[in-house]
């Protein structure tokens, strides 16, 4: 079993914490199936979110879909002007017999643009 990375990332329409944890959940659902992982296989995820989300941390989604014993971690991403706004990424450290081709990347709906080499 290898130690591998995967990313992603979602466009939230509004800074509020219930659509946070929504569009969040939502992304780290399709990161676990498109990967065929469990939250046994997380080792770890680092989230991020640009400075104009304020309305809560994006690991407090993970608490609500059960993932409570894998350390978790938030920070702001860089103020970039023109960067995409309402943005949260995801980079975890999972365990999988999976080659670094093979793991899905997840960006959803807008996000997509941010990564379009190797979202899937």
């Amino acid at each position: 079993m290898a130690v591998r990375a995967v990313r992603g990332a979602v466009q939230l329409e509004r800074d509020e914490a219930g659509h946070m944890d929504e569009q969040v959940g939502a992304l780290l659902t399709a990161i676990l199936e498109r990967n065929d992982l469990t939250a046994e296989d997380l080792i770890s995820i680092w989230f991020t979110a640009t400075p104009d989300l304020h309305s809560d941390f994006p690991a407090a989604a993970a608490r609500k879909l059960g993932i409570v014993d894998v350390p978790l971690i938030c920070a702001q991403e860089l103020d970039i002007e023109g960067a995409m706004p309402r943005v949260v990424r995801v980079l975890a450290h999972i365990e999988s017999d999976r080659s670094r081709a093979d793991i899905a990347h997840v960006y959803l709906g807008a996000a997509g643009a941010l990564r379009k080499d190797i979202a899937q």
